[in-house]
């Protein structure tokens, strides 16, 4: 008797955590819904409309941290729309490509995809060493620039160990230098002369946040954006390893140093493979096409909270915080790999 007593008490405790954590990311969701909101209806102005809302909800995020604050008690909420409503999004995507669109991106752009990540990375921790970045610090930029951004710069914190000012600077640090691509490079396909498959190929390979290429990739048609989010898409799938040789460095370095072996256990991208999961379903299955459009409207305006929640965290103030040498090295990496991954692009094209 007094066993199933504990066992109910147990359970309403368990119930009421589950509740008050629920509540707690209701006001930063709301938030982030209504900055996304208020993305779709300023397209509705004259000259506004050429932005996607993605775009649209970063700026207003930005502007709302830095000028107005974001309130303490939607962090939570801001946090679990810049994490788990993106990675949401992003599986729904998969049902807006099939496996014959996938196989489009072949061999080559593999290799200029994988090629671009190993030299982006080595380049960011050379040049970190070269003007003086902590080393921590620097692997923090090169993954977060040379794989997936702020996701990336986290999973490899688990092995890098940095303190938390490093990792808040280097997310910050690659969102602003990302957000800069994903307004510069819808300017540039035309003067460089690229097709939209090679803008595409050369937006997923280059900018850091998988949001930000979906945004402008598709500022390029809608064969540049299925083709960049591809690319990007395998490009993320590439951070499992990196991470995992990341740990065996770090381990190793432990050992030299008489710490011992600590293991870090690599995340996994799941969200890749549900991404794949739906671009599966997608190719052996129509749907209607009215589901579709609901679909493609849900996934953008999703992509649009994931983006007002980045840039309700992008705190201008953080670049300032340890100096200009980590800013030049962030700004050497975001022209390294666009100039890199655009000579591959064009060498392939």
């Amino acid at each position: 008797m007094v066993a199933h007593v504990d066992m109910a008490e147990d359970h309403r405790t368990a119930k009421a955590r589950q509740i008050k954590a629920a509540t707690a990311i209701l006001p930063g969701l709301a938030l982030t819904a209504g900055i996304a909101g208020l993305a779709f209806g300023l397209r509705q102005l004259p000259m506004v409309g050429v932005l996607s809302p993605m775009i649209l909800a970063i700026m207003i995020g930005i502007g709302f941290h830095n000028l107005v604050g974001t309130p303490v008690r939607a962090k939570p909420g801001v946090t679990f729309a810049m994490r788990r409503i993106l990675r949401a999004a992003i599986v729904l995507l998969g049902l807006q490509l099939t496996a014959a669109q996938i196989a489009e991106v072949g061999a080559t752009g593999i290799a200029v995809i994988a090629l671009t990540l190993v030299a982006t990375f080595l380049f960011i921790t050379w040049f970190g060493r070269l003007i003086g970045v902590e080393r921590g610090l620097a692997e923090l930029i090169a993954a977060g620039t040379s794989i997936c951004g702020a996701s990336a710069v986290i999973a490899t914190n688990t092995v890098t160990r940095a303190p938390d000012e490093d990792v808040a600077y280097a997310v910050a640090c690659v969102t602003v230098f990302g957000s800069v691509a994903m307004f510069l490079y819808p300017l540039l396909p035309v003067v460089l002369g690229l097709s939209p498959h090679a803008y595409g190929l050369w937006a997923g390979a280059s900018i850091h946040e998988i949001a930000q290429v979906v945004a402008a990739a598709y500022q390029g048609g809608p064969a540049a954006g299925e083709f960049g989010t591809i690319a990007k898409l395998s490009r993320v799938m590439l951070l499992a390893p990196m991470v995992i040789g990341l740990g065996l460095i770090a381990a190793r370095r432990a050992v030299r140093q008489g710490e011992g072996a600590r293991r870090a256990r690599p995340p996994m991208p799941w969200f890749v493979l549900g991404f794949l999961a739906m671009v599966g379903l997608n190719s052996v299955v129509t749907l209607p096409a009215e589901m579709k459009s609901a679909l493609v409207l849900a996934t953008t305006f999703m992509l649009s909270m994931a983006l007002a929640a980045m840039g309700l965290e992008t705190d201008i103030a953080k670049l300032r915080a340890k100096g200009l040498r980590p800013f030049l090295l962030g700004l050497a990496g975001f022209v390294f790999i666009a100039l890199f991954s655009l000579a591959l692009v064009k060498m392939t094209a």
